[in-house]
């Protein structure tokens, strides 16, 4: 890169300290002419990785000011007392030279250091850039450079530990490792067809056949996590609904720590959804309390019952609340035929009333059964709201559905971005076309132009076959400074 790219990475706003990253070839002259160190001089000789105390000054002003730090010698206006750090190219971020200057994080001065900068060459980074210039100076793949970002945005432990795994590499190995496998099936066929009459070995269809099989059960495997890794990315949608009054603002208030919805024993007391967000073991779940979903001929709680009716369509996952202290009425029969295609959780809440008044359940065995056939993929956990019960299950069980009953597949192999699944599902109908070509004894060079097609695909997920206008959309989704 022959130019020079400054830009604030941290946050505006008020805050203890600022950071202004300077990478390209010009990032140190530029640092030596507005830097002056504590103990006075008019220069600082940067070493690699250690960090200098002193001030920023506008040497493009003609005012001088006594050092600060008690030296004799004059120096130009200070604008910020600051510790800056020089790292040496290649063993940088960006694998440029890169200056990072750290004051203090006030925004007037981050801006008015910033313009200093570019007043001595450098130019406005745009969004991503530095990032984009690590993986054009080969420090990242473009799969590494968006973990980036997820790593940035992640809201949970899980998500960022994910996105950490990302950054590391470990997706990019394992997508290489299937594109080295590809590598031998091509150069098998090529061998076949630009040399049939030679001494060599014969490529069977049957080998070819194998190997194709080979790659797709890979694909399938990193394809089988993209429903957790689209939850992973944006929250899993759990809309919590019932008839009124079974307890579906307590087990929100149960289940956030604390009183976000009003309860009272007023049946419809809810008349309108309540949205939070929650961490499950790492998951982000979007929880939406909801109106009692019930026939009624008030205005204002019939726009509630349509809202709730509105995030159950939206929901990934349903609590159904039902009240085990109530026998089952019609009301609750309707809400159970609604659900028969969903993914669901009946929490049957109240067993601390079913408790106190003498452990006679009012839902009875017949009311469980017919439930549990309505509802057959169902999950049946019994609690209390009030008091916690049940409540640990129920965050096991919605970590279970997430994770499709298997438990928690190794964070590395969890894809988590549309582009890559995108990519992930078009290698694999390329394998599936040339597995099918295969099996009809199709010739060599037919087969081999999807086996390539699916090559070049997982080419772009980490960036050795994308054209220069996909790099640009990638990188501008990011936030300046990074």
């Amino acid at each position: 890169m022959e130019d020079t790219i400054a830009a604030i990475s941290t946050p505006l706003g008020e805050g203890g300290i600022g950071v202004i990253r300077i990478s390209g070839p010009a990032a140190l002259n530029i640092t030596k002419g507005i830097f002056r160190p504590r103990n006075g001089g008019q220069a600082c000789e940067f070493k690699p990785r250690q960090m200098y105390y002193g001030w920023i000054v506008n040497d493009l002003t003609n005012t001088s000011f006594p050092c600060p730090s008690g030296a004799k010698d004059p120096m130009p206006a200070p604008l910020d007392e600051a510790m800056v750090c020089f790292f040496r190219a290649p063993n940088s971020y960006t694998a440029e030279d890169v200056v990072e200057i750290q004051c203090h994080g006030s925004a007037v001065s981050l801006r008015k250091i910033l313009s200093l900068v570019i007043s001595r060459g450098a130019r406005p980074a745009e969004p991503g850039e530095f990032t984009k210039r690590a993986f054009l100076n080969g420090r990242l793949d473009l799969s590494q450079a968006e973990a980036v970002m997820d790593l940035i945005r992640a809201k949970t432990d899980k998500t960022y530990e994910v996105a950490l795994d990302q950054l590391e590499g470990s997706f990019s190995k394992g997508i290489r490792a299937i594109r080295a496998d590809i590598t031998d099936i091509l150069v098998d066929m090529a061998v076949n067809i630009d040399y049939p009459d030679e001494d060599i070995e014969e490529l069977t269809y049957g080998k070819l056949e194998s190997g194709l099989e080979k790659v797709r059960t890979k694909l399938e495997k990193y394809l089988g996590t993209c429903g957790t890794g689209k939850i992973l990315r944006e929250g899993l949608r759990v809309s919590i609904i019932g008839k009124p009054n079974v307890g579906k603002s307590s087990l929100l208030n149960a289940l956030l720590r604390e009183e976000r919805a009003i309860v009272t024993e007023i049946a419809g007391t809810t008349r309108d959804t309540i949205e939070e967000t929650i961490s499950v073991d790492g998951i982000p779940v979007i929880l939406t309390d909801t109106a009692g979903i019930r026939d009624t001929d008030n205005v204002i709680e019939k726009i509630g019952v349509e809202r709730s009716k509105d995030a159950f369509n939206r929901a990934d996952l349903v609590i159904f609340t039902l009240d085990l202290s109530r026998p089952l009425d019609e009301e609750d029969l309707d809400i159970a035929e609604k659900l028969e295609s969903r993914r669901v959780i009946v929490f049957l809440n109240k067993e601390d009333a079913v408790r106190d008044g003498g452990d006679l359940k009012a839902m009875s065995a017949e009311d469980l059964a017919r439930l549990r056939e309505m509802l057959p993929g169902a999950v049946f956990l019994e609690g209390s709201a009030r008091e916690d019960a049940g409540l640990s299950e129920l965050r096991d069980c919605i970590k279970n559905i997430v994770y499709t009953g298997n438990g928690e597949t190794g964070s590395g192999a969890i894809v988590t971005n549309v582009r890559h699944e995108n990519l992930l599902r078009e290698a694999r109908d390329y394998i599936a076309d040339a597995f099918a070509q295969a099996m009809d004894r199709e010739p060599l060079e037919l087969i081999e132009i999807d086996v390539n097609g699916a090559y070049l695909a997982l080419g772009m997920i980490i960036g050795e076959e994308t054209e220069g206008d996909i790099i640009d959309e990638v990188f501008k989704r990011f936030c300046l400074g990074k």
